[in-house]
């Protein structure tokens, strides 16, 4: 009688694997956060040019495409 056994690569990740990948995309979220809000933490009372919040937008969806989100 043969035993069919699952490749590593066609079985589903376990909980440490995935508790890992979880760890990373919450951290890569953080990132994205902190690069908006710099981009938009500027004194509203100042003149700001606007490729601040531009930069900041740009850069955080750079890190959440890096890490396929």
């Amino acid at each position: 009688m043969t035993h069919n056994h699952p490749e590593a690569s066609d079985a589903e990740p376990g909980p440490e694997a995935r508790l890992s990948r979880l760890e990373t995309q919450v951290g890569t979220l953080a990132e994205a956060v902190r690069a908006l809000a710099h981009g938009l933490e500027n004194i509203p009372s100042k003149d700001v040019p606007p490729e601040e919040a531009a930069r900041g937008a740009r850069l955080a969806h750079e890190l959440l495409l890096s890490q396929g989100l």
